[in-house]
This record gives structure tokens, C-alpha cells and sequence, in this order.
């Protein structure tokens, strides 16, 4: 049986991620803060292994102690893979260098890198002594191939978040492992994120009506979409380890 772990489950991207994969007839372990009861209702409806668990990924003892349960009780069960998707991902502080908080700089990191790199830890460790094979999705940025001025720590989480990608592929490559690494970027999708970054102020991102103009031209990618575009790369069993993905190239 496969399995799919979903950070950020409850809304957007991660949601569309779980109602595809449950009719696919995977697993699902939602990881988020609140829980989505329609998604728990499909699983159910389906007749689809379910569990959530609530987890604030800026706090690292509880990324630790959460992940490690979910762990030990997916892999007693020997399944034939397990896909973890670390989707969950903040945009703030939406500011320039000199005008931060120290607390939103920290749970940045920590959300959108330092979680990411923890999770993908414990379950590479836990897969060298089985013959599950562990598939990890990190869902990156634009963001983290361009600098843009009001998003200095978001740039810089997911450009690390790049980085830990390629890297991570290269080590499992020389362990001759049967695990698999990558990024992907979702593009500019009509989520909860766009609605933060529209509502942030002309002084702290410059780009702010160009985001609006998305937007109010109907040009931001449906969260399904998306999705469907992901999920279809992922189980197409052809994703090339270490790989840098856009969504606009899978949508042709």
C-alpha cells in the first residue's frame, strides 16, 4: 500500500494534493494546524486509510515528536512507498531588510526550510532499514530563482529549500538508495497566500499591483490544477531525482 504524507493538508494546494491522491486510492496523513473535515469525509467515503495530525511546523520539538509517531506508524505497517509532500509554506513577513520582526523571520526559516529538512531526515533514516521506498516532493518558488524586493526571506527560505533538494538527491544517489528527491514550483495559484501578499502595502512589495493585476485578469492557476499536474509526475513513476520542477512545464 502506498502512503501520503501532506504538510499544509488543510487548504489550498495541500487540499487539492489529498482529494486527488484519496481517489487514487493512497493513504492519506494530513499534517496542518487545523484539520479539513471535508477531506476526512471523502476518505471515509472512499473507504481510504485516514489519520491527521495537527502540527505547528515553526516549533521544532513538535515537528519532531509529531513526525516521529507518524513514522513509526506507517512504517510498521511496511508499505510499498511513502510520498511526503512538504507543501506547507508561509510568505511572511512581506517587508524590506531593516523594517523586520525577529519572530516572522524565525518561523519563515522554520516553516519553510528548516521542517522540510527534519521531516526528509527522519524519514530517510527510517527507510535505510526497510524496503520502503520514501518519495519526497518539496514545493518551492519562483521565488527562489529571482530576488524580490519585499521578500527577502521568503526568496531565501525557498532558495535553500533548492539547494537542500539537489543536495539531498546527490547523497541518496551515492547510497544507492531506491529514494527519490524534488522540488516543485506551483506557480502563481488563487490561494490564501495570493490573498496575503494582495493585502500587504505598496511600501513593502513594489510588485503589489502587478499581483492584483493576476488576480483581477483571472491569470492565477486553480489550486486543482496544479494538483493534477503534480500528482501526475509523481506517480508517473518518471521523476528524475534532484530536479528542479514548474508546474508550466508539465501543463505544456
Amino acid at each position: 500500500m502506498k502512503y501520503a504524507i501532506i504538510t499544509g493538508a488543510s487548504k489550498g494546494l495541500g487540499e487539492a494534493i489529498a482529494n486527488r491522491l484519496i481517489h487514487e486510492q493512497i493513504a492519506i496523513v494530513s499534517v496542518s494546524r487545523s484539520e479539513n473535515v471535508e477531506i476526512k469525509r471523502l476518505a471515509i467515503e472512499k473507504g481510504i486509510s485516514y489519520q491527521h495530525h495537527t502540527c505547528n511546523l515553526s516549533l521544532e520539538k513538535e515537528v519532531q515528536e509529531v513526525f516521529m509517531e507518524i513514522a513509526h506508524s506507517i512504517f510498521q505497517k511496511e508499505p510499498e512507498e511513502i510520498l511526503l509532500f512538504n507543501n506547507a509554506g508561509v510568505i511572511e513577513p512581506i517587508q524590506t531588510i531593516g523594517n523586520l520582526d525577529q519572530t516572522p523571520i524565525i518561523s519563515n526559516i522554520q516553516v519553510n526550510l528548516i521542517a522540510p529538512i527534519l521531516i526528509t531526515n527522519l524519514f530517510f533514516n527510517k527507510a535505510q532499514v526497510t524496503n520502503t521506498k520514501v518519495q519526497v516532493i518539496n514545493v518551492t518558488s519562483g521565488a527562489a530563482l529571482r530576488p524580490i524586493e519585499g521578500w527577502t526571506v521568503y526568496c531565501s527560505s525557498k532558495a535553500g529549500l533548492n539547494m537542500f533538494t539537489q543536495t539531498a538527491a546527490l547523497e541518496q544517489a551515492a547510497m544507492k538508495t531506491n529514494n527519490t528527491i524534488i522540488a516543485f514550483s506551483p506557480g502563481i495559484m488563487d490561494t490564501n497566500m495570493q490573498e496575503t501578499i494582495r493585502s500587504s502595502s505598496k511600501e513593502a512589495f513594489k510588485e503589489l499591483e502587478k499581483f492584483k493585476d493576476f488576480k483581477e485578469n483571472n491569470l492565477l492557476l486553480k489550486a486543482d490544477v496544479v494538483a493534477d499536474a503534480l500528482v501526475d509526475l509523481v506517480l508517473g513513476g518518471k521523476v528524475e531525482s534532484g530536479k528542479v520542477y514548474n508546474v508550466n512545464e508539465l501543463l505544456g
